[in-house]
């Protein structure tokens, strides 16, 4: 069903243009990644250029991955630190990532009407999850869309690192800073800082 997705014309023409330039990119909406069942919902920005827009696979093959995939593996959350190519075997374990956008936007950064199209498939991903879930946004846009695909006000969820949103059906939100390499080079975002959102959702999971 994402796969086929066209809705957005500006996101579908540009993916069209990097199929021309970059044949063997997968080039289409980056559909979620994990175990069906998982209690923990990672839910990003949107595919990088050439990560996840070229692999296929969520936060596979950018900076941004790197620190993901590690924590996830010492938390235990997948099997193995390092998320290669969509073939590679890795597996994530009662763990599932996606995106609060499917397909790559020009300059990584989507309109509002995209975030909106695309509400439609977090709301169901969302709705998939046990009561007890976690879900952990990376980033300030993800938030928004977690809490739009829940019908909740963002005034009374505002978006900081480490908070938490106690959400229906006795399911939570763990807000961290994006693991871009915008955010990881300033030090805006820390290891440490990452590891303490992981190893928090960890404990109550």
């Amino acid at each position: 069903m994402i796969q086929d997705c066209s809705v957005c014309p500006r996101l579908s023409g540009f993916l069209g243009q990097l199929q021309e330039r970059y044949p063997d990119y997968h080039n289409q909406p980056v559909a979620p990644f994990g175990a069906e069942d998982g209690r923990l919902l990672v839910v990003g920005l949107a595919p990088g250029m050439h990560g996840a827009n070229a692999s296929g696979r969520p936060f596979t093959g950018d900076h941004a991955g790197i620190l993901l995939y590690q924590t996830l593996y010492e938390y235990g959350f997948a099997s193995a630190a390092e998320s290669l190519s969509a073939d590679d075997g890795l597996e994530l374990i009662d763990c599932r990532i996606t995106n609060a956008v499917k397909c790559l936007p020009p300059q990584n950064k989507p309109i509002g009407s995209e975030v909106r199209n695309c509400n439609r498939y977090l709301r169901q991903e969302l709705g998939a999850l046990d009561q007890g879930s976690i879900i952990i946004a990376l980033g300030g846009l993800a938030h928004r869309a977690v809490i739009s695909a829940l019908d909740l006000k963002q005034v009374a969820h505002p978006f900081g690192h480490a908070g938490e949103h106690d959400l229906p059906q006795n399911r939570l939100l763990i807000d961290s800073y994006h693991c871009s390499r915008y955010n990881t080079q300033t030090r805006r975002l820390t290891e440490s800082m990452f590891k303490l959102v992981f190893s928090r959702a960890r404990d109550l999971l």
